[in-house]
C-alpha cells in the first residue's frame, strides 16, 4: 500500500509557512516519498534568528514557572501522542516501530528533565573576605541564559536528539533555532507543534528545514547566534568550528567505541549486550558497539555465541512488531558499509555472518582478523557491523581500545574491581561502562568525549551549563554604626 505524501510546513519565527521549494523526505526501507518539508533559504534563516532574538529580548526576564509549565505540557504532550510520534520516527528513519516508542519515551524524559533542572538553575554564594582588603564585600553569582541558540541535529535520534537541544534551552531562558537533518525533518517538526501546542512563545523555536551548505552556514555563522550545539559526523563539526568564532560550542561527534570481555565475566551479558549494542538502530548509533576485544581463553565460546546469537535476529519491514534490525538511511550509506566490509575481507578479514546488502539493508555482520589499517577499524562504521579480536589481558585491551582518534564510550564486563578500576583510569573516553557495553546512557548524565568525539557535554543539566553565562554580583557594604 502506498503511503501518502504529505506538505509539511516549517517553524519560522512562530509561523508555519511553505515554500514554492521542497526537500524530499524518503523512507530508506522501499525509497517510497512519505511527505516534503520546505527548502528554506539563506532569508528564511535569517529571519528567524533575528526573530528570536526580538521574542528573547522582549521576553526581558522569563520566570521560571512558565519555562516549567510548558516543557511539562510538551511531555505530557509526547506521551499522550507516543504513537504517532514513533511512527514518524520510524516511517523517516531507520528504526523499528518499536525502537521509535522507546525513542518517544526517552525524549518525553528529556524534556521532563529539562523542566527539573530548570528549577535547580541556581549560584553560590562567594566568601569574598577569603581575600585580604575585602571584608567589606559580600555577593553571589547566577546563571543567565546567552540568548539565541543555534542547533544542528542528525537523522540517527530524530527526535531525541533535538530534545537534547530545545529542553535545556528553553528550561535556560535561550530562544533556538534548530536545522534537522535533511533525512529526517518530521520528527523535528513534530516536536516544534507540541511546544507550539504548549504556549511557547511565538518566536523562541523555529526549525528551518533546508540544505546544510546555505540554511546551515547561516545559523553557524549569524553574529545574534551565541551559542552553537551540534551532533554530527567529526569532518562537519571540525568545518563548523572554523566559521563559528568565539561563541560557545558544544559537539559530539563521531566515535568507534570498543568493549573488552575478561575471562572472569558474565559471559552471556557480555553476549548479549553486545548484540544489542551493536546492531540496534542498524548500529546507526554513536555509542553502538563497532570493537570487541575478548581475552584468549573465552574468545572461541565467545564467537561462537555472539555470531549464533547475531543470526537471530530479524531484517525487515521497520513497522512489524517482531522485526530487529531495519535498513540504514539509504542506498548511498548502505553502500559504503558495504565498501568498508570488502576492504576490509581483502586486507584479511574473515565474515563470521553476514556481510551481504540489499538495497538499504545490511545483514548484522560479525567480522574477525581484520587488519588495523582497515578503514572499519580506525573510522566510525555508523552500520551493522562488529569486529571481534582476541586478546591477551586488559593491558592489551585498554591499548588497543585507545588506539583510535575517537573516545566516546567504552564498555568492559568483569567481576574484578580492580581490573575495572584499571579499565576508568587508562581508558581515553567520556564514559566507562562496567558489566554493560558502550551503548547504555540515560538522558541526565554528562555525555561526550575526548579526541575526535567532541566538545562539551550533553546531559541536560550539562547542557543548560554550556548555554548559559555566569554572573558575579558583589556588594561593597559599610558598619553604619
Amino acid at each position: 500500500m502506498k503511503t501518502r505524501t504529505e506538505e509539511m510546513k516549517m517553524l519560522v519565527a512562530g509561523q508555519w509557512v511553505l515554500r514554492d521549494d521542497t526537500i524530499d523526505v524518503i523512507n530508506p526501507q522501499n525509497n517510497e516519498r512519505i511527505a516534503t518539508v520546505p527548502k528554506a533559504t539563506r532569508d528564511d534563516m535569517k529571519h528567524a534568528i533575528e526573530a528570536a532574538q526580538e521574542t528573547f529580548d522582549s521576553l526581558d526576564s522569563w520566570p521560571t514557572h512558565e519555562r516549567v509549565r510548558i516543557l511539562k505540557r510538551v511531555s505530557s504532550f509526547m506521551m499522550e501522542n507516543q504513537e504517532a510520534f514513533a511512527r514518524t520516527i520510524s516511517l523517516e528513519g531507520s528504526k523499528t516501530i518499536n525502537e521509535a516508542r522507546g525513542e518517544v519515551a526517552r525524549a518525553a524524559q528529556t524534556i521532563e528533565i529539562s523542566a527539573e533542572e530548570a528549577r535547580r538553575m541556581q549560584g553560590e554564594t562567594i566568601n569574598f573576605d577569603q581575600n585580604e582588603g575585602s571584608e567589606n564585600k559580600v555577593g553571589y553569582y547566577y546563571h543567565f541564559p546567552v540568548g539565541v541558540v543555534g542547533a544542528i541535529t542528525p537523522f540517527n535520534d530524530p527526535l531525541n536528539l533535538v530534545a537534547h537541544k530545545v529542553g535545556p534551552a528553553i528550561a535556560s531562558g535561550n530562544a533556538i533555532v534548530i536545522k534537522p537533518a535533511s533525512e529526517t525533518p518530521l520528527s523535528a517538526l513534530k516536536m516544534a507543534e507540541a511546544f507550539t501546542e504548549a504556549g511557547l512563545p511565538e518566536g523562541m523555536l523555529s526549525v528551518v528545514t533546508g540544505p546544510g551548505r546555505e540554511v546551515g552556514d547561516e545559523l553557524v555563522t549569524h553574529p545574534l547566534i551565541k551559542a552553537i550545539s551540534f551532533t554530527g559526523g567529526t569532518d562537519a563539526g571540525k568545518k563548523i568550528t572554523e566559521k563559528t568564532g568565539t561563541k560557545h560550542v558544544s559537539m559530539e561527534l563521531g566515535s568507534n567505541c570498543p568493549v573488552i570481555v575478561l575471562s572472569d565475566a558474565d559471559h552471556n551479558d557480555a553476549v548479549e549486550a553486545c548484540v544489542d549494542g551493536g546492531f540496534s538502530a542498524a548500529g546507526q548509533n554513536c555509542i553502538g558497539v563497532q570493537r570487541v576485544y575478548v581475552e584468549k581463553d573465552p574468545y572461541p565460546s565467545f564467537l561462537d555465541d555472539l555470531v549464533k546469537q547475531t543470526k537471530r535476529l530479524k531484517m525487515g519491514d521497520k513497522m512489524l512488531e517482531d522485526t530487529d534490525v531495519g535498513p540504514l538511511i539509504s542506498v548511498k550509506e548502505a553502500e559504503r558499509v558495504e565498501s568498508w566490509i570488502n576492504e576490509a575481507v581483502s586486507k584479511g578479514a574473515r565474515i563470521e555472518t553476514g556481510g551481504t546488502r540489499e538495497g538499504a539493508y545490511v545483514e548484522p555482520t560479525v567480522l574477525t582478523n581484520v587488519s588495523p589499517d582497515a578503514t572499519i577499524a580506525k573510522e566510525e562504521i555508523f552500520g551493522p557491523v562488529v569486529i571481534v579480536e582476541p586478546v591477551d589481558d586488559l593491558k592489551e585491551a585498554v591499548k588497543k581500545s585507545n588506539d583510535v582518534d575517537y573516545g566516546l564510550h567504552a564498555g568492559i564486563f568483569t567481576k574484578d574491581l580492580n581490573r575495572a578500576f584499571y579499565a576508568v583510569k587508562h581508558l581515553n573516553v567520556g564514559g566507562v561502562m562496567i558489566n554493560d557495553s558502550s551503548d547504555y546512557r540515560i538522558d541526565a548524565m554528562p555525555f561526550g568525549g575526548t579526541k575526535d568525539s567532541g566538545i562539551g557535554r550533553e546531559g541536560v543539566k550539562f547542557a543548560i551549563e554550556s548555554l548559559t553565562e555566569k554572573k558575579v554580583v558583589s556588594f561593597k557594604i559599610s558598619d553604619p554604626f
